[in-house]
């Protein structure tokens, strides 16, 4: 898988990685899911859930360099997949809801906040949806309105946290 160049993206570590995925086996069933990697960065956690039987991935970055960086790792691997240059605080209108969301943003930025209710507005979380939020350890972001956190875990300078999302 190709990564960036540079320090604006800030790919999840291999170590978190396994980590976030350990957390997530014992709460989901991976095969048929529809996933949403926002802030996408190299596209690295949606195409994790592929591997692991995922039927579909939308990736979002508003990064025209990571967009191009996205599309070539999913070609490298063939996945069933659809990749958008798109702003996750101001998403576009879903085509079809998601299970398992992945929330990655720029640390310390407060995004999350803005986020969460701007994909759940634009119909991106089907009800119960499971949203995997990395952030930092050292400035955790509260988790927004409307959704409950499951767990919270800290890996050195990153923070992991599962949060399900209300039922409507």
């Amino acid at each position: 898988m190709e990564s960036p160049h540079g320090e604006a993206t800030r790919p999840t570590g291999d170590r978190v990685r396994q980590a976030l995925f350990d957390m997530l086996n014992s709460r989901v069933e991976f095969d048929g899911m529809h996933v949403l990697d926002a802030f996408a960065g190299t596209g690295a956690l949606g195409l994790e859930a592929l591997s692991r039987g995922a039927a579909h991935a939308t990736f979002f970055d508003r990064d025209t360099a990571c967009v191009a960086l996205v599309r070539r790792n999913v070609q490298t691997f063939s996945a069933n997949a659809q990749i958008l240059r798109a702003d996750a605080t101001r998403p576009p209108r879903a085509g079809q809801a998601c299970d398992l969301i992945f929330l990655d943003p720029p640390y310390a930025k407060g995004l999350l906040a803005l986020a969460v209710p701007a994909l759940q507005a634009a119909g991106w979380f089907v009800d119960d949806a499971i949203i995997v939020a990395e952030m930092s350890s050292e400035l955790p972001e509260a988790a927004p309105a409307g959704v409950e956190t499951l767990d919270a875990r800290d890996y050195g300078a990153a923070r992991i946290e599962l949060w399900r999302v209300a039922t409507t």
